[in-house]
């Protein structure tokens, strides 16, 4: 069935996730550049990885991919997209058509100690609701894409506000 008028067909990433993890970010669909790179917020001017850094005191933007995904695991961090297929022209969240939320009955048994699911931005936060009728702690961050215009300070002080560091493991 052909929803996209002939866009192609796109499909995630998979999740940074383990046993370990307590809070779980999730976005919408990646990027362009992402999906290229193959690695979460892969596009240089997306504040993902700045953000996330300022909340957990770590270099993220200046390391390796490997080694940003190792440090958001030692701090009990996961990132997922709402999205594991779509359809849409260019990077932007209004443009996904024909999307296949992924499936997130593996969450119990793949991350165990997860508690709260934070959403990076509006469109991953349409989920919201499904996940707290599940029990988990929600929130709705600021989005980090650079579509999203607000000042990263501003940003940064919605993603404080949510509390994500509070999650994070003493190691």
């Amino acid at each position: 069935m052909d929803h996209g008028g002939g866009s192609p067909l796109l499909h995630g990433l998979p999740p940074i996730l383990d046993a370990g993890v307590r809070l779980l970010i999730l976005g919408s669909f990646p990027s362009p550049a992402s999906l290229a790179a193959q690695q979460y917020y892969g596009h240089r001017q997306n504040q993902f990885w700045r953000l996330l850094g300022a909340l957990l005191n770590e270099p993220l933007p200046t390391m390796h991919y490997p080694d940003r995904r190792a440090a958001l695991l030692r701090h009990g961090i996961g990132v997922w997209d709402v999205y594991r297929v779509c359809r849409r022209q260019g990077a932007l969240d209004s443009a996904i058509e024909a999307a296949e939320v992924n499936d997130f009955s593996c969450l119990p048994q793949r991350a165990p100690r997860l508690r709260r699911i934070c959403f990076n931005g509006q469109t991953a936060g349409r989920l919201a609701a499904r996940f707290a009728q599940e029990g988990y702690e929600t929130a709705i961050l600021p989005s980090s894409s650079p579509a999203y215009t607000l000042p990263f300070a501003s940003k940064l002080a919605g993603w404080r506000a949510a509390a994500l560091h509070s999650y994070a493991a003493d190691d």
